[in-house]
């Protein structure tokens, strides 16, 4: 593939949305990279980017612990107070994170006072969680805090075994969950990859 070409794939799945005071944060759960991810979440609530946290992710891999619960214990032994946490335990895809995250949020504040979020999660899932949201929790305000726990500059996820076959997973899942109805576009052409 040309350099283009990866550059190309790189600024479509991975946009830049710097992060932004919003009135939630939204963690979509992992069980890669859970320092990582903690670390992040943990310092932008200490910069006041926002009150509470969404968690979501439950028990998936064979796991018998949620995503949403490892996470939060990590949290909560770097120093965020348990009330700042709201946790959804059942999610097992993306769009149940948000679908079931929002529902939660619903019982524990008033929605409607959630006009902005902060997505934080896997730098390689960008623009599927933005797709996400746009689908099932439209009319917000989006920022993100893309976390790479790669150990590889983005512009080089080709070089990285790991990396890439995420990124490459991404490029193929996209238009399969746009066909299913799972996502809604957000701006911005995919890119044109094939001959090169």
């Amino acid at each position: 593939m040309s350099p283009d070409a990866l550059q190309a794939i790189a600024d479509y799945l991975m946009p830049v949305l710097p992060a932004r005071a919003s009135d939630l944060g939204f963690l979509f759960g992992t069980r890669h990279g859970v320092p990582e991810f903690c670390a992040a979440a943990h310092g932008l609530w200490q910069e006041g980017m926002f009150g509470r946290l969404l968690v979501s992710g439950g028990p998936t891999g064979g796991e018998p612990r949620a995503e949403a619960e490892v996470i939060a214990e990590r949290l909560l032994a770097l120093g965020m107070p348990a009330q700042a946490l709201i946790l959804e335990t059942a999610a097992l895809n993306t769009g149940e994170n948000v679908r079931f995250g929002r529902a939660r949020v619903a019982q524990a504040m008033d929605l409607a006072t959630v006009r902005s979020v902060l997505v934080i999660g896997k730098v390689c899932s960008t623009r599927r969680y933005l797709m996400t949201m746009q689908r099932h929790w439209p009319g917000l305000r989006l920022s993100v805090c893309p976390v790479n726990y790669f150990g590889t500059p983005v512009e080089r996820w080709h070089e990285h075994a790991e990396f890439r076959a995420r990124v490459l997973g991404e490029l193929g899942r996209i238009p399969r969950y746009l066909a299913a109805g799972f996502l809604e576009e957000i701006g911005g052409a995919s890119p044109a990859v094939s001959g090169e």
